[in-house]
């Protein structure tokens, strides 16, 4: 599969609604972007592996927080899912393929792990994006039960969850309860291609950057923010006609933005060099 081909089928998941919007399969397309040898259904029999391992030690029978703990503890002890705290940093923790290769990858792809392998055994998991950590939540049906994949899928409280926020910031954000509401398929995938972005956009690799908005977009059309870092890459990129017209758009969109003065240094600027070309 090209990077084309690649594209293509991820935007058609993109439209899709979140209830037929496959979480994993859309994560194998956003890793073949980079991989282009990538064999996107290979991976996903790989899963479904997994989940044949899985559900031979998660008794179906046991109540639900057993179930979990030994879903939990296959996972993370009997197959050496973890987090990597030596280079949280590498591209590759964001990729799904090379975390199944690897073993080893940041919360939020570790998180989609634990959510679809549950879901080929019957069992619901919703991603929650907690400030600064990603983690997984049961609803059970007199509590809900948190689990950390990134620290060997433990079982958190929601005071250790608001302990945890405490830790992250110093007391400087307020635990909120929202923190802790499952988020969607399409919220996930996007915060996927955060993660990617901040990366490569810190190496000043401008293609990779662009080749990550355009997927956001894809996800969320109405973004102002991505329309607004599409135009600011283009200009970066020397393609001035595109990036005049995000960045006007993107203030047609938020006439009050708090960098409307910036960004209208920037319209003015290629202004000015179209006027020089002309």
């Amino acid at each position: 599969m090209n990077r084309i081909e690649a594209r293509a089928q991820f935007a058609a998941l993109a439209a899709r609604s979140e209830a037929e919007l496959e979480m994993d399969r859309a994560a194998f397309l956003i890793a073949a972007e980079e991989y282009p040898d990538l064999d996107v259904e290979q991976y996903l029999e790989r899963m479904n592996s997994i989940a044949a391992g899985v559900r031979l030690a998660v008794p179906s029978a046991a109540d639900p927080l057993t179930r979990i703990m030994r879903f939990s503890h296959f996972l993370s002890e009997e197959l050496g899912f973890t987090g990597n705290t030596a280079n949280y940093y590498d591209p590759r923790n964001s990729f799904l393929n090379d975390v199944i290769d690897r073993r080893t990858g940041i919360p939020i792809t570790l998180s989609v792990l634990y959510i679809e392998i549950a879901r080929r055994i019957g069992l619901n998991l919703s991603g929650v994006g907690m400030p600064g950590h990603f983690i997984v939540k049961y609803p059970d049906d007199e509590q809900e039960v948190f689990l950390d994949p990134f620290n060997g899928g433990q079982l958190l409280a929601e005071e250790r969850c608001r302990e945890m926020i405490e830790q992250m910031y110093g007391g400087a954000m307020p635990f909120r309860p929202e923190f802790l509401q499952a988020v969607t398929k399409r919220q996930i995938l996007t915060r996927i291609l955060q993660n990617l972005k901040g990366i490569y956009s810190r190496e000043q690799d401008y293609t990779k950057t662009l080749a990550l908005i355009e997927r956001s977009l894809a996800l969320d059309p109405d973004s102002a923010t991505e329309l607004r870092d599409r135009g600011l890459i283009y200009f970066a990129l020397e393609r001035h006609a595109q990036a005049l017209a995000d960045l006007e758009e993107y203030l047609r969109r938020t006439p009050l933005a708090d960098d409307e003065k910036q960004v209208r240094e920037r319209i003015k600027q290629l202004r000015q060099r179209q006027a020089r070309l002309n």
